[in-house]
């Protein structure tokens, strides 16, 4: 699990190393925050993020359409170190002129672009595959953009699957049961979240040692 010492580090070399540092900092930090998969974050749109009134949407709702399950979901923008990083990435892209909209509505952007756009200004391409009707897509540029963040913050194992496992520590540590982690990630079944994010057990050595 990476520890918050390790997530600043990480930060501070991302910072160093982007070429969109902004940007790539608060595509980081997405993670940590939500858990959510790096296709959700492709698609997520401003309005998802922000109020009309530009406050941010604390409680808010991953859309069907942007879920990998194809079923909606709450999504929670409870960091403070996101919307410090929102706000000067969301500054840098309204600068460059990147998906702007009425100037006294959405902090000037507009509410239906894409939350995070590539340097261009676009959002990242997502394509589908498999057979016809199985509704499967991949976002090959923003799973690129993270491997490359991971190189950058050069922390060990780290993986957009291993940020999800500390997200899940992380709910453990503060009292979550299965059913409110598996809301959290888009997993319904309960069953399933033990099996993929199974509990750590402490050691009876460790559970009784200095009780009193």
């Amino acid at each position: 699990m990476a520890e918050p010492e390790e997530i600043a580090q990480a930060v501070h070399r991302i910072r160093g190393r982007s070429a969109q540092p902004a940007r790539d900092i608060a595509l980081f930090y997405m993670l940590f925050a939500t858990g959510a998969r790096p296709l959700e974050i492709a698609r997520l749109e401003l309005r998802d993020y922000l109020n009309a009134d530009g406050s941010v949407r604390r409680e808010s709702e991953l859309r069907a359409d942007a879920t990998i399950t194809g079923k909606s979901r709450p999504v929670f923008f409870a960091s403070s170190k996101l919307d410090d990083a929102l706000s000067t990435y969301l500054r840098v892209r309204a600068e460059c002129g990147h998906g702007i909209g009425n100037p006294s509505l959405f902090r000037g952007l507009h509410p239906d672009s894409r939350l995070f756009l590539t340097a261009t200004g676009d959002g990242f391409q997502i394509t589908p595959y498999g057979e016809p009707g199985q509704h499967r897509f991949l976002c090959r540029p923003i799973l690129e953009t993270y491997r490359k963040l991971f190189r950058y913050a050069d922390v060990a194992g780290a993986t957009a699957l291993s940020v999800r496992h500390t997200v899940v520590a992380r709910l453990y540590d503060r009292g979550a049961d299965e059913e409110q982690v598996g809301l959290v990630l888009g997993i319904s079944d309960r069953s399933a979240v033990r099996e993929l994010f199974p509990r750590s057990r402490a050691t009876m050595a460790s559970l009784v040692e200095e009780l009193v």
